[in-house]
């Protein structure tokens, strides 16, 4: 217990400072229900288009203003956040799951296996992402199931790759051969003595994705192609305020500052983890 809370402790200030911001972002996602003011979906077309901190005649304060239809942006604004970080956890976690077991064998197995993996990575990553996302939702057709899957499925082969490159440097350790003499199967090895020790890197990587994945999301919400209205997404909030720029400016300027402050946490969040983990790196 001590150690775990002392390699707590040793973690930098900078790590600490923007894994609380970004806790803070997942605290308004999970209280959504309860921080909300309003009900996100509740129209009220006699208040559309209203400037940010107006009061209606019956008191109520709208802190950032109105939509096109009356609703309380705040309230779609924290609810925003809900389908942003709910679509990255669960993209990045089928992309970590579908990706790190197919390196893994590549890198332990090596030979014929490894070149059939390797080339379908390889095939892949030769697609642009993002283009990639929006033919396979075009296809399947928006959904918030869908959108996890094609964000999902489309970036497995960057873990692919890491893993494959990590497996081959740790199959060669004196441990490894140590634990293949004692007996051990190749699961167990591969569980016990591989994985842990390429964790970090794929830590590393799945932070970077993560804030690409919020993104992803946000863009195809733009077109059109990711959360569906009337349940509010940045993207989508966006996407239905930029035909109102010139008079409604909040409806784009709140959910795009949020959204740029989430993704600009994950990435400096990210770069630091890098640096903390590298051995080479000189800010440890």
């Amino acid at each position: 217990m001590s150690g775990a809370t002392g390699g707590v402790l040793r973690l930098p200030r900078s790590i600490r400072a923007l894994a609380a911001i970004l806790g803070a972002y997942a605290a308004v996602a999970i209280l959504a229900p309860w921080l909300a003011p309003h009900n996100p979906l509740h129209q009220v077309l006699l208040l559309r288009l209203r400037p940010p901190l107006y009061r209606s005649p019956s008191g109520t304060i709208y802190w950032l203003g109105t939509d096109d239809v009356g609703r309380d942006l705040l309230s779609r604004v924290i609810f925003g956040a809900r389908a942003s970080l709910s679509v990255a956890i669960l993209s990045v976690s089928v992309s970590l799951l579908a990706g790190t077991p197919l390196g893994l064998l590549a890198g332990w197995f090596r030979g014929w296996p490894a070149m059939i993996i390797m080339r379908i990575v390889d095939s892949m990553l030769s697609i642009p992402a993002i283009l990639l996302a929006v033919l396979t939702v075009a296809v399947l057709g928006p959904g918030f199931f869908d959108l996890i899957l094609v964000l999902g499925l489309t970036r497995w082969p960057r873990y692919t790759r890491l893993a494959y490159a990590q497996t081959l440097q740790i199959a060669t350790r004196p441990f490894i051969r140590a634990a293949e003499l004692a007996g051990a199967r190749t699961g167990r090895i591969l569980r016990r003595h591989v994985l842990p020790n390429i964790a970090g890197p794929l830590l590393v990587l799945a932070t970077t994705e993560f804030g690409l994945m919020i993104l992803f999301e946000a863009g195809l919400s733009f077109l059109g192609l990711g959360i569906q209205p009337p349940y509010p997404s940045w993207g989508s909030i966006m996407s239905d305020g930029r035909q109102y720029v010139g008079r409604a400016w909040w409806m784009t300027v709140f959910p795009g500052v949020c959204l740029f402050g989430l993704v600009l946490t994950v990435n400096l969040l990210g770069d630091r983890l890098r640096d903390h983990l590298d051995p080479r790196s000189a800010y440890r």
